[in-house]
Parts: C-alpha cells; sequence; structure tokens
C-alpha cells in the first residue's frame, strides 16, 4: 500500500505529463503483479462496489478520534472530502503497515460480507495501522472516490514502457472486462495476439472545431457527417456478439433488437456507431434516456424508445483489424457488410455534401434535426488512438441559453474545499425565483474567488453545508438540450449545465423566466413535429 500512495502523491504533485508517466512506469516496474493489476484497475478509472456505507465511516472516525460529531461535521465542510477528513482527523499510528496493495484489496471485498460489527473492527484496525497518507488511499478505495490527474493514454504510454509492448496494443488489452490479477498483468507483455473475442478496440475521438472550417483546406479532402446524440458504441460479431458503450459498459442484453440485427453480420466485423432513438428517423435523446438504467425492458418501453445502431466506421472486417485503412476505404467494406445485414436496426451514417458555406447552412438546421452539428473526417485518415487532433473535428452548434440568478451555493471538494463553487441557479417565475439548475464549472480561478466573497458577504439562510444567497448575480448558462421534468419544482430539466459568464450588465429583474424556458421547449416540439410530417431527413 505504501509504494501506491506513493505513487498517488508523485501523480498528484506535478502536472508534467513525463513526469506522470515516469512515476507510473516505474512503479510498474517494482511492483509485484498482483499490485501492478490492482493500480491499473484503479488508474484507469475502474471502481470496486462500495462495501462499507458512509454513515458507518463517519461515526466510526467520531468514535475513534474522540470528537463531537458537530465538530466533524465542520471539519468535513471545511476540507470538503470525507476521506480525507477521516485521514486527517485520525492519529498516526506508531508503525505504519507493510501489507501489499493486492492484500488491502482483499481485505476491503471481505468488508462486504461482514456484518457491523466485523466492519467496525475490521475498519478501525485498518485506520489504527496505516500512515495518513495510505489511510487517505484506502478510505477512497471503499467510498470509490478515488481520482488521480492520469489519462487512459497516459497510463497506455507507461504500461508500454514496462512492457515493451506497442501502445495501441496495450490500450485495446486495457478495453472491455478484465479481472485485475496477477496473470493480467503479466498478459499485457505477451507477444501473442489476444483470444479475448469481446474485447473492444480503444474508441477514436474528436476534437471540438474552433477556428474557421475554411482553415481545413478543400471541402472534397473531407467526409462530413451528422453529430449524432446518442450512446457511443461497438458493435462486435466475432462468431458471437458483444455492444460496448464508450464507457466500456457491456450492454448487449440492454438493444435486444440490434443484437438481433449483428447476428446477420459476417463473422469477424466491429462497428463503430451510435445507439441512437429512431422511428422513421432520429427521435429527441430524452427519448433514449427512458430505456438508460432500466434493468427489465417491458414490451412497452422497447415501442416508445425504439432504437438503431447508426453505423458510421469499420474497425475490423474478415477477423482482421482494419484500423489503419484509409476512411474511404474502411466505408466502402461498411456499405457493403450493412447492406448484406439487411436489418432495420442497423443503418448507414449518411454523409452530408455541399461547400463550406452549405455545410455550414445546414449545420445552422442541426437543433432542428436533433443533432449536434456536424463531424469532420479526413477521407484518407486512419482509425486512431483516443483523441488525436487534425483528421477528425466536431463542428457543433452553439449550445442553448439562459440567463438566471444565482441562488444557493454550497462549498467544492478536493482542491475547492474551501471554496464555495457548487451554485444552485433560478428562473423568474412572476416574482418568485424558481430554481432549475445546477452547475460547477465555467467560470476562472479568479472569477470563483470573486463569487466566493460575494457569496461569504451576502449569505441569508444556512442548511447544512448549502448557503442561501442574496439573489444579486446573474449569469449566462449553457446547456446542450432542454425538456419538461416533474421530478424539478421548476417543471424544466436541462442537459449538462455550465456557467458562460456572469451577466454584469443584467439585473435579476431582467433574468430569463419559466416561461422563457417553457417556450424553448415548444419551439423543439413544433420543429420535430414538422421535420416528422415532411418525413424523414436522413
Amino acid at each position: 500500500m505504501k509504494a501506491f500512495s506513493d505513487l498517488y502523491v508523485a501523480l498528484d504533485s506535478t502536472t508534467k505529463t513525463s513526469g506522470k508517466v515516469a512515476a507510473m512506469a516505474d512503479y510498474f516496474r517494482a511492483a509485484a503483479p498482483a499490485d501492478a493489476a490492482w493500480a491499473i484497475f484503479f488508474l484507469s478509472g475502474r471502481k470496486l462496489r462500495q462495501a462499507v456505507p458512509t454513515r458507518r465511516l463517519a461515526e466510526w472516525a467520531i468514535e475513534l478520534a474522540r470528537i463531537e460529531p458537530w465538530l466533524f461535521e465542520e471539519c468535513y465542510h471545511a476540507v470538503g472530502d470525507l476521506a480525507e477528513t477521516i485521514a486527517l482527523l485520525l492519529p498516526d499510528p506508531p508503525a505504519a503497515s507493510t501489507l501489499p496493495l493486492s492484500e488491502w484489496v482483499h481485505r476491503l471485498n471481505d468488508l462486504r460480507s461482514a456484518d457491523d460489527s466485523e466492519q467496525r473492527r475490521a475498519m478501525i484496525d485498518a485506520w489504527q495501522s496505516l500512515d495518513r497518507a495510505q489511510r487517505f488511499i484506502w478510505n477512497k478505495l471503499i467510498t470509490g472516490g478515488f481520482r488521480v490527474g492520469v489519462s487512459q493514454l497516459l497510463l497506455t504510454r507507461a504500461l508500454a514502457q514496462v512492457a515493451e509492448v506497442e501502445p495501441a496494443i496495450i490500450a485495446h488489452r486495457l478495453m472491455g472486462s478484465w479481472q485485475p490479477t496477477a496473470e493480467f498483468f503479466q498478459s499485457l507483455s505477451s507477444q501473442q495476439s489476444d483470444s479475448d473475442l469481446s474485447r473492444p478496440y480503444p474508441f477514436y475521438l474528436a476534437s471540438p472545431l474552433e477556428d474557421d472550417v475554411k482553415n481545413l483546406g478543400d471541402v472534397n479532402d473531407w467526409q462530413a457527417e451528422w453529430k449524432w446524440d446518442g450512446i457511443r458504441s461497438q458493435l462486435i460479431n466475432r462468431g458471437e456478439v458483444f455492444l460496448w458503450s464508450r464507457g466500456e459498459e457491456l450492454v448487449t442484453d440492454r438493444f435486444p433488437e440490434i443484437s438481433a440485427a449483428a447476428k446477420l453480420l459476417p463473422d469477424g466485423v466491429v462497428i463503430d456507431g451510435e445507439i441512437l432513438p429512431w422511428r422513421d428517423g432520429v427521435l429527441p435523446f430524452s427519448v433514449l434516456q427512458r430505456r438508460i438504467g432500466r434493468k427489465s425492458l417491458s414490451k412497452k418501453i422497447l415501442a416508445e424508445a425504439p432504437v438503431v445502431l447508426l453505423a458510421y466506421d469499420l474497425l475490423e472486417h474478415e477477423g482482421k483489424d482494419i484500423r489503419e485503412m484509409p476512411l474511404v476505404q474502411r466505408r466502402a467494406l461498411l456499405s457493403e457488410v450493412v447492406a448484406a445485414a439487411g436489418h432495420s436496426k442497423l443503418l448507414i451514417s449518411p454523409e452530408v455534401e455541399g461547400t463550406w458555406e452549405q455545410l455550414s447552412a445546414l449545420r445552422d438546421e442541426s437543433r432542428a434535426r436533433n443533432v449536434e452539428g456536424l463531424m469532420l473526417k479526413r477521407k484518407n485518415s486512419p482509425y486512431r488512438l483516443g483523441r488525436v487532433r487534425g483528421d477528425w473535428w466536431k463542428w457543433k452548434i452553439g449550445p442553448q441559453t439562459l440567463d438566471a440568478v444565482l441562488v444557493y451555493a454550497q462549498r467544492g471538494s478536493g482542491k475547492r474545499a474551501s471554496l464555495y463553487t457548487d451554485y444552485t441557479f433560478a428562473l423568474r417565475d412572476g416574482e418568485e425565483l424558481v430554481p432549475f439548475a445546477k452547475a460547477y464549472s465555467g467560470l476562472s480561478d479568479a472569477e470563483i474567488r470573486e463569487v466566493d466573497q460575494f457569496i461569504r458577504k451576502n449569505t441569508t439562510e444556512k442548511f447544512g453545508p448549502v448557503r442561501s444567497v442574496k439573489p444579486d448575480l446573474v449569469f449566462e448558462l449553457a446547456f446542450e438540450g432542454i425538456q419538461h421534468s416533474p421530478r424539478h419544482k421548476s417543471g424544466i430539466a436541462v442537459r449538462f449545465p455550465r456557467i458562460l459568464r456572469q451577466r454584469r450588465d443584467k439585473t435579476p429583474a431582467e433574468a430569463d423566466t419559466v416561461q422563457t424556458a417553457r417556450a424553448m421547449i415548444m419551439a423543439e416540439k413544433k420543429s420535430a413535429e414538422v421535420d416528422s410530417r415532411q418525413g424523414s431527413l436522413f
């Protein structure tokens, strides 16, 4: 555990990618294979199911620290993170444990089947044998809150150095389902081909286009497609069908109609595409949300939220990795493969043709088409690894916006635990301000400090960690979608809200209203109905 906690400190204390890669490579060279496997598991963002309720952890920490609950609560609000609060409050042991990471994970897993008294005894024993840094990591692993500033790309680079294998091969082996065992870590260095039929390829991610589109050169060098608003996925048929989301979640059983269509594909095929709600054309993302997270799919929900897989790339053909093949050739093979399957739940993402001016005009129609803009892909490009700039661009439309009033605030977590960074915003409804969205991002560090000072000087009420704020500040909020929601007091829900800027030129009386938001919803609905009557646009 000490070596892993030292690695965490090293990664957290530098912003240099070379330093992070070097620290991880040093750790993997020295660690036992079982420890290294678990380190990969946690560094890649995977989590164990929480073994001990948060409430219990707080109770036992209060008991061991011998402090009053109110003092623990104040410390927690000041620190902003439960794992760190406990690590700081408890006294250090006379000597720190030398047990390896894999042993501590084994103990963590044993907690899941233990009763309350056994869990309490095990937790107190652990806290009393770990130093502060190790205790922090242990707490993070238990709560599922372990995060460190390392991308999958940096982890892949470090492992490639140690294993002496190409980064693309390592990235592929880290995809899909695998168990953090010593054998798995050792298999990363294998020179043999992978035998896991279910394993997807790493996704190629587009970069946002912020410059003038004409700077990309000749429009004929580029393939334009719609930027779909669904679930990025890979569909695999290697004698058995697998459907993976970009989050590396196996969703084969959640979309049985797509899985059935995949069985008509030839063996040895991997398709990159998007799961979309679809009925004679694409439907709003809110339709797809009705199916997300459901454990069982009734006939009613399948009828109300029909889906397709819209395919836009072919990564494997006849069992061969074709990612280095130019896009135009991959698309030609993709068209043949999808046409041969001949299933209505498996479609090709159409190309959008025109000059840059014509594409720009079409892009302006994106919201009415239930898409997010256009994708621009260089025709001779390979299918790259991760987010590599230059060949794939997402040319999205601007977000929808509303001007709203700051009404509540709460401290952030981690490094922002001492600042009020979590905000609730409201719209006007007559003389009342009705909360409708929360936002946590969009302001610079200087702007956050300025707003923090305002909140401290203008708090009107306290509700635990939440502060009610004098409604004086107006902010422009951006979001990707808006819809009716009976779960919210305002009756409105927005997707991916974030702060664009403070509207210093506006007073709260000039902020937008609930009625304005409802009108936006109705406008989208009418536009979609018109498109539906005119027939599919795709």
